[in-house]
């Protein structure tokens, strides 16, 4: 049996009706911002692998690092032991996080990284022997797909088949142009009507959604209301953090802070699956008791995995060099162009942009569904023409690795303009 083969007899992969797919493309090396098939067909990654692969594919710099930490120490359990990649990650992270963010709790991916959140908001209240079993999330939010994740998240079909098996979650408009009162006006009922306990949000721009973005003015003042009212903020950096927005976070935009922060993804520049949560120091003493019940019985074996930190750290550094922040600039400064060009074709209702991010909304004559049919026809076509895109129905977004090429840019922005033809 071939690669495909054998693939079709094991494995199941994610977000896949099996009986209806096609058949997967079999990967068998990248590098920079291509990948190549078992064909050797050319693919230009222009989502970076689902948002993780910030500085290129086989980046040797962070290989090395890689290499050098598995020859030291590959990993110690983080229960009762510590060790120095996790002390250093933890230091390089306090000088570029949010300046209330004291403690950090490691994790193994976004989803988890929201979880342990989500969990600590509900036992902080509980710790203190406050009854708050409410989380407030936008509309059309997405989270991850572990439990409470999954509740927050508003994504209907991703979560029908567990309904009346969440926790209380209660959903607010997201504060777009124009309805930004709206969501100011449901965030205080909200907090009036129920026993919230937290809001978690993705800051200024809802991936899974369709990119959607907001103002950084309008989370201020979402902030504000959850501050004067004791209601726990989760800013959800997962997929907006280390560079995607332009900036090191989306947070970085706003002059509010959360209490908590999700990090995962572009952590380690796409290597090793890790994840943080970041907490004030208020948060962290509500679990600082002699009563050992007070204390967050939360944890996974890889927890602080000694070379994911290692694969962190020369992400980080990769992240703050010159080159890379011009590289942001850069391609900002092509999306920009690209816009301007295609904003007012007739197929096209809106554009939007922000740091390395790039989205276009196709205009539709049916109802197009998150994998619907324009969706089917989008995705073969760019499959065809050797780029990787996932639109989300009819929402085509780019968001390439940092070090991509203008020229493979440009060819990105071409094949996306000519498959506006054929839907």
């Amino acid at each position: 049996m071939n690669l495909i083969e054998k693939d079709s007899q094991y494995l199941w992969h994610p977000y896949t009706q099996h009986k209806t797919a096609q058949t997967p493309i079999a990967i068998t090396k990248g590098q920079g911002a291509l990948l190549w098939d078992e064909n050797n067909k050319e693919y230009i990654d222009a989502i970076a692998s689902w948002w993780v692969n910030p500085f290129g594919h086989s980046n040797k710099f962070i290989a090395d690092a890689i290499y050098k930490q598995l020859t030291t120490l590959e990993h110690v359990l983080f229960g009762g032991f510590t060790h120095e990649p996790a002390v250093v990650l933890a230091e390089k992270l306090m000088q570029i996080l949010p300046e209330n963010q004291q403690k950090i709790f490691f994790s193994d991916n976004g989803s988890t990284s929201v979880e342990v959140a989500i969990k600590v908001a509900l036992q902080f209240f509980f710790n203190k022997g406050e009854k708050r079993t409410t989380i407030i999330a936008f509309e059309d939010a997405f989270h991850g797909d572990t439990f409470a994740a999954m509740a927050a998240s508003g994504i209907s079909f991703y979560t029908q088949a567990f309904q009346g098996m969440f926790i209380d979650v209660v959903r607010i408009p997201v504060p777009v142009k124009g309805k930004e009162q709206a969501s100011f006006d449901a965030l205080k009922k909200v907090i009036r009507e129920y026993n919230c306990a937290g809001f978690i949000f993705e800051p200024l721009v809802q991936g899974a959604a369709g990119m959607v973005m907001y103002e950084p003015e309008a989370l201020d003042e979402l902030i504000q209301i959850c501050a004067a009212n004791n209601v726990l903020t989760i800013a959800d950096e997962v997929m907006t953090g280390f560079g995607k927005t332009g900036k090191t976070f989306a947070m970085d935009y706003c002059q509010q802070i959360p209490d908590m922060m999700c990090l995962s993804k572009a952590l380690t520049g796409g290597t090793i699956p890790m994840a943080i949560t970041t907490f004030t120091q208020e948060i962290f003493d509500a679990f600082y008791d002699d009563d050992i019940n007070k204390a967050l019985f939360h944890g996974h074996t890889f927890t602080a995995n000694p070379t994911g930190c290692a694969a962190a750290l020369a992400s980080f550094e990769l992240l703050q060099t010159p080159e890379m922040q011009a590289n942001l600039v850069r391609v900002n400064a092509n999306h920009l162009v690209f816009q301007e060009s295609i904003k007012n074709h007739p197929k096209v209702i809106a554009t939007r942009v922000l740091g390395t991010i790039f989205a276009l909304e196709i205009r539709k004559e049916n109802e197009e569904t998150y994998y619907g049919t324009m969706r089917t026809k989008l995705y073969n076509f760019f499959i065809e023409n050797g780029i990787i895109l996932r639109p989300v129905g009819n929402i085509v977004y780019i968001l390439p690795p940092y070090i991509i090429t203008d020229a493979q840019l440009q060819k990105v922005y071409e094949v996306v303009e000519n498959a506006l033809e054929i839907v």
